[in-house]
């Protein structure tokens, strides 16, 4: 994931599954952020991430 940024994490364990990144994922883009959901197997959670790029040129 070099070159992103997790902008929040969801466990995977969560009774709705990856619903609640999805969610959150379609929010950032709704916002014109990219965002997608991938799932960290180490930590057992699905993480909304961005590119690194979109996430300093939004900040400034």
């Amino acid at each position: 994931m070099r070159g992103t940024k997790v902008l929040d994490s969801f466990p995977a364990g969560d009774p709705y599954g990856s619903w609640p990144a999805e969610e959150y994922a379609a929010r950032c883009r709704e916002r014109g952020q990219r965002a997608t959901v991938v799932m960290d197997l180490d930590r057992d959670a699905f993480l909304v991430v961005a590119p690194e790029t979109d996430v300093v040129r939004q900040a400034a």
